[in-house]
């Protein structure tokens, strides 16, 4: 499938909603310059992508398992509606209840604008 710039497309995998979204150049920046040691499961930016532009997640919040919606929340990424918790652009939670980011699953690139998701 062929991404628009700021466009974020939602795939189901093994039950699943993957969250893949072309992040913009502003949000790259912004993710990258959080200060990891204020997060409540501390990753940077550049560990939870292969490539800037792209974030793919399991699309399931931490907490219980709800499932959160995009472009929303205090830090412009997913807000999950259920309970409350915010996440950034990068997955992070970065406020409510749930403990952890959100789930990176394994995929490559085959191309610029094809991934596969999982292991054969």
């Amino acid at each position: 499938m062929k991404f628009r710039k700021e466009r974020q497309k939602t795939f189901e995998w093994r039950g699943k909603p993957i969250f893949v979204k072309h992040r913009t150049e502003a949000e790259i920046k912004r993710e990258q310059a959080v200060e990891v040691s204020q997060l409540r499961d501390p990753q940077k930016d550049e560990d939870r992508v292969q490539r800037p532009e792209w974030s793919i997640l399991i699309g399931v919040c931490t907490h219980l398992g709800c499932i959160p919606i995009s472009n929303m929340g205090e830090f412009g990424g997913y807000f999950c509606p259920c309970h409350g918790s915010h996440y950034d652009a990068s997955g992070r939670i970065r406020k409510g209840p749930a403990p952890l980011n959100m789930a990176i699953p394994d995929y490559e690139f085959v191309n610029d604008n094809t991934i596969v998701v999982g292991k054969p």
